[in-house]
């Protein structure tokens, strides 16, 4: 009888504190929806009074959370920094271990947070005000002003600022035909081909994650039975990619993929590259090739931060978190571009199909809904873009991640002379909009 009441205490214990947590949860998101409700209502009401002026002064309270909360971003990335370049002075490449504060995440109410986020930078600061709060923002985040398109003053809101263009010639787009180029400015987290089965994609040293998982059950990525690897790879590796061009517009038009439980794994030639943004990083998101978007699909997630800290603590970070995914073809085969939201990222928009709304209220707690998917017309063709136009923006910092077929080697004996796709990248390095990820030689 003691040891049965030891084992059943604790039990009762974590459950009631699990249904306190959960209740807590419940209040604080109706907290924060009222108080977003008030503020616009206030907003409103106010703004056409002084609307030269900004709705700052009708909402002080909003302007100093902001600046408050700006000052906690830049500690935070001071401390992250510091522990990365510690790690890398010693050659310490960073594991994967789940921590208390990583479970602690899963109870916060992040996609009110991040709405409320949103309003507070949606906020018009004083004319006076702007240049000196744009600039310290520089300061802190490495941002390069003299890029920005319009004098600071132009710039009413904090999210205006994030999502900025930039002067034309900024960002020159690498004119080479056989050319893939950064769709976004970033650090290079991880890139490389896939070649294992089920296509894994490695989040973090000791824990990796499916691009089947990240692009949705219904992608139309490249994958063949694993037992077939062998005999396909003696007699139709010539064939290969004439073969997945045929049969993207066949099964691109079709209802939903089912996948056979059979293992899968990767056609030969389909490579991947994980790019983060920091929060002063150009948050614009452009086009890496030219390629014809047939569909987008949006996954209605989690908002967990996207740091260097999350990565390393949160499982499946990138097939967690709400994320826009565009998928077409372009002239060597399958290409899919994942936009993966974070926290304080309240909205991913997208100019190609501005009605899209992302981080939307949800009407269920569960995260296990299928994505919201929108075929692009006219069938076949979809949205066709040119390398280096733009697509979508983040407010703040997020992820990109690229999944595409590229030119391989037919033969080890032509590998010298065949139009191979190779990377011109290496991991932690920082990289601009337009500048080469890859190339390859015109056969």
């Amino acid at each position: 009888m003691r040891f049965r009441v030891s084992y059943r205490l604790p039990l009762v214990v974590n459950n009631t504190r699990l249904h306190h947590l959960y209740d807590q949860r419940l209040r604080f998101t109706s907290f924060l929806q009222k108080l977003q409700i008030t503020q616009a209502r206030a907003s409103i009401n106010g703004g056409s009074s002084s609307s030269s002026q900004g709705n700052s002064f009708l909402v002080p309270g909003a302007t100093v959370a902001t600046i408050a909360m700006l000052g906690v971003l830049h500690a935070r990335r001071l401390y992250d920094d510091k522990k990365v370049e510690e790690a890398k002075e010693k050659g310490i490449e960073l594991e994967f271990q789940p921590d208390a504060k990583a479970t602690f995440l899963r109870l916060l109410p992040l996609r009110s947070i991040s709405r409320l986020w949103g309003f507070l930078t949606s906020v018009e600061f004083p004319l006076w005000l702007r240049p000196h709060v744009y600039r310290a923002w520089a300061r802190a985040f490495h941002s390069n002003l003299e890029e920005a398109a319009m004098p600071l003053e132009e710039y009413a809101s904090l999210r205006q600022f994030f999502v900025r263009t930039l002067k034309e010639g900024s960002r020159p787009i690498d004119s080479d035909s056989c050319c893939l180029v950064s769709p976004v400015d970033g650090t290079i987290l991880r890139f490389g081909e896939l070649k294992e089965a089920g296509a894994m994609i490695e989040q973090v040293k000791g824990f990796s994650y499916s691009v089947s998982s990240l692009l949705g059950a219904s992608s139309f990525l490249p994958m063949i039975a694993a037992d077939d690897m062998q005999e396909e790879s003696n007699g139709q590796e010539n064939t290969q990619r004439d073969e997945s061009k045929k049969s993207w517009w066949t099964i691109s038009l079709a209802s939903p993929k089912v996948r056979d439980p059979v293992p899968t794994r990767p056609m030969k030639g389909l490579f991947y590259c994980v790019i983060y943004l920091k929060p002063g990083d150009y948050h614009r998101v452009h086009s890496p090739v030219k390629w014809n978007v047939l569909v987008r699909r949006h996954f209605s997630g989690r908002l967990f931060p996207l740091n260097e800290r999350a990565t390393k603590t949160i499982r499946n970070l990138y097939v967690e978190n709400e994320r826009v995914v565009l998928e077409g073809q372009w002239q060597e085969g399958f290409m899919a571009m994942a936009a993966i939201g974070a926290t304080n990222i309240g909205s991913i928009e997208l100019f190609i199909e501005p009605a899209l709304r992302t981080n939307r209220p949800r009407k269920k707690l569960l995260h296990s809904e299928p994505p919201e998917e929108r075929e692009y017309e006219p069938k076949g063709i979809g949205v066709m873009l040119k390398k280096g136009d733009e697509v979508a923006a983040f407010n703040m910092g997020s992820t990109v991640v690229l999944v595409f077929q590229a030119p391989i080697s037919k033969s080890p004996k032509d590998k010298a002379l065949s139009p191979e796709f190779r990377f011109c990248i290496r991991r932690g390095d920082r990289i601009q909009m337009g500048q080469a990820l890859g190339r390859w030689r015109d056969s």
